[in-house]
């Protein structure tokens, strides 16, 4: 039921217009003064406002006025029992819907109510498309419509709005910077930076400076003051990936940002204060790497504000599907190429296959395949044989009777496991050694002594 504030200063008026909008089933608010109507709009809903031009005090321009300071969409219709084209144009001019002037015909006053609140139904409706389609097109590079993937989706658009502290945890390839990037692009801070930094992947010393900034001379090669990436990402969000990794000296650092909302340069003496919405991930523990030291608790508790599960792939099989042709339709604009699809015995091991890698293993098969597949549709020899034939290494593993030589044998596994993770992780040795669960350094001797 729509809301009619009636604001003027003849109670006969007033009486005439309740009793006429009442009758139209609306809710009616009256005010005699200025300062009385605008009193209402600031403490209760109302849908259209009617003011006489010829208010106490300051005149129903100064209801207009605060009417759309509040509410630019709420209809304001001006009365004025004096003729004047002056005063009728000066309301349309500072935004009034419109005017009529005393004696007035009861059907044209109601028209013009109804058509005005019909406008502001119509704005609304448009508003609420608009944001719904807005959110959709924010979670729109996240595929798949199993439930584990909607679960995540509905809370990535119900905490969007909040500033609180977003924990994003799963396995090596689930998608966590993808939603990062929606929580951001959802958010009120849309239009600021979104800013990120793979904590395992830059050097202790590095990595602060490139947080934190730093003054001129604080150490040796600062020829100059550098803004830090927290700094930088004011007023938008900051995305700290595999937060885990980060070292735990710097960590007590980023718990005072986090506590105190400020930062202070590497050699600085004055803090900066932060707006920015934190957003974190891990595919870890946390809670095992708190009990082993290797992560602080109190940090642990400033992330863990509301924390998003992403689901692995062996969990939303049932996405495979989408997933698998989103990725096909983006390598064919990549690529110029027009492969149609999938062959259904490609699709069929691809739902049956164990996905380790989850999405981003996925993907990477689907582009190997493009690039060399020759027809217009994926096939099983455009595959790797690791997908192709999953039970290889069981087979490999079994003792034959004439016996074999273990060390041999082994280093042909470890082989092949190093070459997979390589191809998982598109070349990066880094991301590879945390496939393998091996520190960087050994997984670059091996390299070496596999010539791969």
């Amino acid at each position: 039921m729509s809301t009619i504030l009636i604001a003027d200063d003849e109670e006969s008026m007033v009486g005439m217009l309740g009793i006429l909008f009442k009758g139209e089933g609306y809710e009616i608010e009256t005010a005699s003064s200025t300062d009385e109507a605008v009193n209402i709009l600031e403490s209760k809903e109302v849908d259209l406002v009617i003011s006489d031009m010829k208010m106490p005090t300051d005149g129903g321009i100064s209801i207009l006025k605060a009417s759309l300071r509040m509410d630019i969409d709420r209809p304001v219709v001006m009365v004025t029992a004096y003729a004047s084209a002056e005063s009728a144009v000066e309301a349309m001019k500072l935004g009034a819907y419109d005017y009529i002037t005393k004696p007035f015909n009861v059907d044209e006053i109601r028209l013009i109510v109804k058509n005005g609140l019909e406008r502001r139904a119509l704005i609304r409706e448009n508003s609420s498309l608009k944001d719904q389609l807005r959110r959709k097109e924010g979670i729109s590079e996240i595929v798949g419509n199993s439930e584990p993937i909607n679960g995540v989706k509905d809370l990535i658009i119900r905490v969007a709005d909040s500033s609180s502290t977003i924990l994003i945890t799963g396995e090596s390839g689930t998608g966590k910077e993808l939603v990062a990037r929606a929580i951001h692009q959802l958010s009120p801070r849309k239009d600021g930076n979104f800013l990120s930094i793979n904590c395992g992947a830059v050097p202790e010393q590095l990595l602060e400076s490139e947080l934190f900034g730093y003054t001129k001379g604080s150490f040796t090669g600062a020829v100059s003051n550098k803004i830090g990436l927290l700094e930088a990402a004011n007023g938008g969000t900051f995305f700290f990936d595999e937060i885990a990794e980060m070292p735990v000296s710097l960590q007590v650092k980023l718990v005072r940002a986090l506590q105190e909302r400020e930062v202070q340069r590497i050699g600085g003496t004055s803090p900066i204060p932060l707006d920015v919405r934190f957003v974190a991930a891990t595919n870890r523990n946390l809670e095992e790497e708190v009990k082993t030291g290797g992560f602080r608790e109190d940090l642990y508790y400033r992330l863990n504000v509301i924390r998003i599960k992403l689901p692995s792939l062996r969990e939303r099989k049932e996405d495979i599907p989408a997933l698998a042709n989103s990725f096909l339709l983006k390598l064919n604009v990549q690529n110029k190429r027009e492969v149609k699809g999938f062959m259904p015995d490609v699709m069929k091991l691809f739902e049956s296959y164990g996905w380790r890698g989850n999405v981003r293993e996925l993907e990477n098969v689907v582009e190997r395949a493009m690039v060399l597949e020759t027809s217009n549709w994926i096939t099983m020899e455009s595959l790797p044989d690791s997908i192709r034939n999953p039970g290889q290494f069981e087979t490999a593993l079994n003792l034959p009777g004439d016996g074999l030589d273990l060390e041999g044998k082994l280093g042909q596994i470890e082989k092949r496991l190093i070459a997979e993770a390589l191809e998982r992780s598109k070349g990066s040795k880094r991301e590879a050694a945390k496939l393998l669960n091996v520190n960087l350094r050994s997984l670059r001797y091996k390299l070496s002594k596999y010539d791969l």
